[in-house]
This record gives structure tokens, C-alpha cells and sequence, in this order.
């Protein structure tokens, strides 16, 4: 038998330290990395800032004025508005090509209930946003149930709905002026309040608590770190007992209630109501989402992030047209900027720690 002595003496002269592993993640490139996949919105928030000085620089006062800033925002409130959906359908690694056809559709439903069946505003408002809801229902009931592709899915989706959007409006429009004297409420969004010179509308205002109200749920609950679960790994979400259906379906019910939502600001910002209008609102969304920082893989990103991606394309856009530049250079520019938040999120992915 063994003594016990022999244990405890050998123990009090062996080292303390049991292990030792090197530090190799403490260059940095690697605390860049890190910071990077912690806070996916860092980029477009420095790129953001990075455009704002540049301009300022080349253009001053006649860039930062309140004026100029204010009307970045509300050039960029329809794009973010439908952004933010689009952001919550991306996270979980899916992409909705129906976004600005729901907003036109939701738009043309609120104005024709006003007009063509005489219904009160606040009904033909709620209508139309019963109506983004229901097709928001129905792209994420094929994908979570039918297990469709959601680009797919949304593609045809996008057909229908456009095709529907003509036929029942019978491609007319109505008129701002008959909507300012019988149907205010539908421009509520595009009224104006002037602070200092800066003008905002509740559009705008509309849109940053969107966006703060999103960032908040989908970081401090349970619902939003599903989304991002789903949008990270779906079968593993499923194993640790996330109801995945339900998480797609809630997910493009929103995204189709906020278009609607923004179908709403759309006819403010026009003050008409036009079947025509929001033609690229489907791409522009997506490339907020993109330049955001939103991993088009899924699970990682911010709507903030998004944001921030909207604000950067309306600051190239308002920065140039004051230039006197050619539209092109917009384009051009934007472009290379979606390309490189795409290469971006790839190295983040492949190095990070």
C-alpha cells in the first residue's frame, strides 16, 4: 500500500503552473479581426465617417450645413426603412427580392381603399399593412414549411406581386393634390419639422427608431438571438430546441410589415401614390445591408450596421451630385464599396478569433 506522504512530498516541489500555451492571438491584425467579427457595423461606421470628413473637406459649408446633412436622411429614410426588413431576412441566411414590390403594393392598397371604396385613411393604413404582413406570410410559410429557397421563393414572389400591383391599380395614380385634400393621414410621414435650420421628417424620425427599436430585440431577446441561431447554423438551432419554422415565418412577417410600413413613408416622400415608384428599391436595400456589414451567410451583422450602409451611399450620392460629378462615379463607387464588404466579411470569417 502506497503512502500518501510520498504523494505530498513530491507535490510541494513540483511547479505550480500546470500548463502554459502561447499567446498568438495578440498581434494587431488578429485584435483587428476580432474587434471586426464583434462589431461587424465598426466598418461602415468608419467608412462612414471616413466620406463625411472627406467631403467636408473638398466641399465645406456647403456640404456640412444642417440642410445638407438632414437631407442625406431623408433621401436614404425609404432605402432604410426597407433595409431593416431586408436586414432580418438576410441574418438568417436567406434574401427577400420581394421587398420594394410589398412596399408599392402596400402603398397602392392604402391608396386605392381611400379612394376607389372611400374607406377612412386610418383603415385603408391598416389595410395596407395587413397586405405587407400577408405576403411577408406567405414568402416565409413556402421557405420554412415548403423549404424552398428563399432567393426562389422571393423571385417569384417579386413577379407576382409586381404583375398584381398593375392590374389592380390599373396602372394609375393618384394625385398629391387629391391625397392633401382628402387623405392626409397617407402623407404623414413626408410632413416636415424644421430644428435649427435642420429639417426632418417623421419618415426619418420613423427610421431611426426602427432601427433602434430592432437593434435592441434582436440583441436582448430571445427571439433575436434566434434569428441570428437560424441564420448561423439552422440544424444546430433546431438540436438546441429553437423553433426554426417559426422563427422564418415571424421573420418575413415582420420584413413584409415593415415594408409596408415603409410603402407608407413612400408615399409621403412622393406625395402621390404611384404603382411606378420604388423601382430599385430591391437592390438599393440590398446594398445598405451589404455595405453594412451584414453577412449575406447569415448570422452576423447588425441592423445598425445597415444604417450605416445607407447613410455612406447617400453621402456619396448627395457629396457627388454637389461636385457636379457624373452620376456614373456614384455608381462606380458604390459598386466597388459592395465588393469590398463582401471581400471584408470573407477574411473575417476565415481568420477571426
Amino acid at each position: 500500500m502506497s503512502d500518501p506522504t510520498n504523494y505530498e512530498s513530491a507535490a510541494k516541489g513540483s511547479p505550480e503552473a500546470v500548463a502554459e500555451f502561447a499567446d498568438t492571438g495578440k498581434t494587431l491584425i488578429n485584435k483587428l479581426q476580432h474587434a471586426l467579427h464583434v462589431t461587424p457595423s465598426l466598418v461602415p461606421l468608419i467608412v462612414l465617417i471616413m466620406s463625411l470628413i472627406v467631403f467636408g473637406v473638398l466641399l465645406g459649408s456647403k456640404f456640412f450645413s444642417p440642410f445638407a446633412l438632414t437631407l442625406i436622411l431623408q433621401q436614404v429614410a425609404i432605402v432604410g426603412i426597407v433595409g431593416a426588413a431586408q436586414s432580418l431576412v438576410i441574418l438568417t441566411a436567406g434574401i427577400d427580392l420581394s421587398v420594394g414590390a410589398i412596399m408599392v403594393l402596400s402603398s397602392v392598397v392604402m391608396g386605392q381603399f381611400s379612394f376607389r371604396y372611400g374607406l377612412p385613411p386610418e383603415i385603408a393604413v391598416v389595410c395596407g399593412l395587413l397586405c405587407g404582413t400577408a405576403c411577408g406570410f406567405v414568402n416565409g410559410w413556402l421557405v420554412a414549411y415548403m423549404k424552398l429557397p428563399p432567393f426562389i421563393v422571393t423571385l417569384g414572389m417579386w413577379q407576382i406581386i409586381l404583375a398584381s400591383n398593375f392590374l389592380y391599380s390599373a396602372n394609375e395614380t393618384i394625385r398629391s393634390q387629391d391625397i392633401s385634400a382628402n387623405a392626409p393621414l397617407l402623407q404623414l410621414f413626408g410632413e416636415k419639422i424644421n430644428i435649427g435650420g435642420a429639417i426632418f421628417t417623421y419618415g426619418v424620425i420613423f427610421l431611426v427608431l426602427l432601427v433602434m427599436f430592432l437593434a435592441y430585440v434582436l440583441r436582448h431577446t430571445a427571439w433575436g438571438r434566434h434569428v441570428y441561431a437560424v441564420g448561423d447554423d439552422p440544424d444546430a438551432a433546431e438540436l438546441s430546441g429553437v423553433n426554426v419554422k417559426y422563427v422564418l415565418v415571424s421573420v418575413y412577417m415582420l420584413a413584409g410589415l415593415i415594408c409596408a410600413f415603409a410603402g407608407w413613408a413612400l408615399i409621403g416622400r412622393i406625395g402621390s401614390v404611384s404603382p411606378t415608384s420604388g423601382q430599385l428599391a430591391n437592390i438599393e436595400s440590398i446594398t445598405a445591408v451589404v455595405i453594412g456589414g451584414i453577412s449575406l451567410f447569415g448570422g452576423r451583422g447588425s441592423v445598425m450596421g445597415m444604417l450605416f450602409g445607407a447613410l455612406i451611399v447617400g453621402v456619396f450620392t448627395l457629396g457627388l451630385r454637389l461636385m457636379g460629378a457624373d452620376a456614373q462615379w456614384t455608381y462606380l463607387l458604390i459598386g466597388a464599396l459592395i465588393i469590398a464588404a463582401v471581400a471584408v466579411d470573407q477574411w473575417i470569417r476565415k481568420v477571426s478569433v
